[in-house]
């Protein structure tokens, strides 16, 4: 690379300040401070040099500095499809830590008597902890026999469980389970947000 990216800087850098501040490394062919439409810093720019060796050498040297009391970041500028693949991981992992967040607080009821609507479901539930959402899965307005009851947390959800399943509400014994993603993705499939 001999692209360098350099953010968290003060207004005060200008391109020449800039320029003067990373020329040391070596022969760089451009400095820019990027600003906004009133001329205004960003508070980040880009130095491009000539030689791999010496972007790598400002990165190593620069990183972390501190110019005038700010600690400023230098890194390798990144093309555009990295940042896509970077984002995008990074939208992958919190994917993940929300589904992990979610597991284990909601549950999963079926065999649901005819007559229980989300008010009743999470009637027969809040005894056991806060409840965050109750949910009876619909089609064309009639309840399709399941739905979600999501806690607060774990404790409450595996309690609930425990006292639930198997008990009689309206006139059916209910099958109650923590939710298992194949389960919650069919009811999003089956009940568009």
């Amino acid at each position: 690379f001999t692209n360098v990216y350099i953010k968290n800087f003060g207004e005060e850098v200008d391109d020449e300040s800039l320029k003067e501040l990373f020329s040391q490394f070596g022969k760089t062919l451009s400095v820019k401070v990027m600003r906004d439409p009133n001329g205004k810093s960003k508070g980040f720019g880009f130095v491009s040099y000539e030689k791999h060796e010496d972007a790598n050498k400002a990165v190593e040297e620069m990183n972390g500095k501190e110019i005038s009391g700010k600690i400023i970041f230098v890194g390798r500028a990144q093309k555009k499809v990295e940042r896509q693949a970077e984002l995008k991981r990074k939208f992958e992992q919190l994917k993940q830590e929300r589904i992990s967040r979610y597991q284990g607080v909601n549950l999963y009821i079926k065999n649901l008597d005819d007559t229980i609507d989300d008010e009743k479901l999470r009637k027969e539930f809040s005894p056991f902890g806060s409840i965050t959402s109750a949910k009876v899965m619909l089609e064309d307005g009639r309840s399709k026999g399941f739905g979600f009851v999501c806690f607060s947390s774990p404790e409450e959800a595996t309690k609930a469980v425990t006292e639930m399943n198997g008990r009689i509400v309206g006139s059916k014994p209910l099958y109650v389970a923590l939710a298992q993603r194949k389960e919650e993705r069919k009811a999003h499939l089956t009940n568009p947000e």
